[in-house]
């Protein structure tokens, strides 16, 4: 058997929140609770299991995007007034990455109710 990712833990001070925010963006929803937890099954099969915490630090991220999935998921983000960033450190406002190494990928950084640092990005076309 291959090694795949199942699941990982999305601390949240609200979960639901949290959860239902980027299920939005990307155009995903959030599945039935499972034991404590609100999940977000994505497309790979992997969810992200929203757990309740109060302390945490903010951790990132990335999700890999068709290009419609990414304009549209980028649309969502501009109509709901979420702020987003060409870069990690979230200082080039409003703004998209085109990465220089990878032709035609393209990406932008933004973050959720709970800080954490959330980025969409393309494939873009390897070899190009």
């Amino acid at each position: 058997m291959t090694v795949q990712l199942n699941h990982t833990i999305v601390p949240a001070r609200d979960p639901e929140t949290s959860a239902g925010f980027l299920a939005a963006i990307l155009g995903l929803r959030v599945d039935l609770p499972l034991a404590h937890f609100t999940p977000v099954e994505l497309a790979n099969q992997v969810t992200l299991d929203y757990d309740r915490l109060d302390d945490f630090e903010p951790h990132h991220y990335a999700f890999l995007l068709g290009e419609q999935e990414f304009d549209a998921a980028l649309a969502r983000i501009r109509q709901g007034g979420t702020a987003h960033y060409a870069d990690p450190a979230c200082r080039e406002a409003g703004q998209i990455y085109r990465s220089e190494r990878t032709p035609g990928r393209r990406g932008t950084y933004f973050r959720d109710p709970d800080g954490h640092l959330m980025e969409i990005l393309t494939a873009g076309r390897a070899g190009s």
